[in-house]
């Protein structure tokens, strides 16, 4: 079923826009555009922030929870960063009902799936924030009993946030004690030396061994540590015992 789009009655992406104004700080503005590296040259450079912290966007995005798929659509292609967070957080809240059994929309889900890799494409999940807030919740439960080519798509990609939304959407596959695409995605990545991606592959990686087994984790490193980068490694070997930390990184 296809989103008509607003009614007299229905909340814009203007109204959201106006909420999050309400509750920006300037001062804030300058910091987060520090934190989330916004000079020239660096992996965020042009993005534009008004100041609203994240507890802030998710009170926003609670009261725009109607807020139409077109407008949702709107709001990715707005210049603010959190503008662009509180759409994707008002659309993982959206698929998540049309994901539980009493609201299951399987027409919803896709047309919500085709939306997100519209924005994923055309470069509007374009910082690290962005793609973890949604990649396991969209793509994630979307996948889970699904082929995957679409990830390993992603990771052959030249954008730098396609790649690590590949890596992100296994969190939602970890959680259900799948380890086999993380680990064959980390392959793929393996000498991928972003930094934003060596630290979304060695998290992932580190989730395996918390949340699956820890012997995956130290079977993948025992054949794959001397090839990964310092980053990486620091962050899957984070939980290990010190010995076995200093033994991988030797390596």
């Amino acid at each position: 079923m296809t989103d008509p789009g607003p009614t007299d009655l229905e909340p814009t992406a203007t109204d959201v826009t106006l909420a999050l104004a309400d509750v920006a700080d300037p001062d804030d503005a300058t910091g987060l555009g520090r934190f989330f590296k916004t000079g020239p040259g660096e992996y965020g450079e042009g993005d534009v922030f008004i100041g609203v912290r994240v507890p802030a966007i998710r009170a926003v995005a609670k009261r725009f929870a109607a807020l139409p798929l077109a407008e949702i659509d709107a709001l990715l292609d707005s210049a603010v960063h959190e503008h662009r967070l509180a759409a994707l957080v008002i659309l993982n809240a959206r698929f998540a009902k049309a994901a539980k059994p009493r609201t299951l929309d399987i027409d919803a889900q896709a047309e919500m799936v085709r939306l997100y890799l519209d924005a994923v494409y055309r470069g509007r999940v374009n910082n690290w924030d962005l793609v973890d807030v949604s990649a396991e919740n969209i793509l994630g439960p979307w996948l889970l009993d699904r082929p995957r080519d679409l990830l390993f798509e992603l990771a052959r990609s030249e954008s730098l946030w396609e790649r690590r939304v590949a890596l992100l959407t296994t969190f939602a596959f970890i959680k259900a004690g799948d380890a086999s695409t993380t680990f064959a995605l980390a392959e793929r990545l393996l000498t991928d030396r972003r930094d934003l991606i060596q630290k979304a592959l060695g998290w992932m990686l580190r989730e395996v061994g918390k949340r699956i087994d820890r012997a995956l984790l130290t079977g993948f490193l025992d054949g794959h540590a001397a090839a990964m980068g310092r980053t990486a490694l620091g962050y899957a070997t984070e939980h290990l015992d010190p010995a076995d930390r200093a033994a991988y990184r030797a390596l």
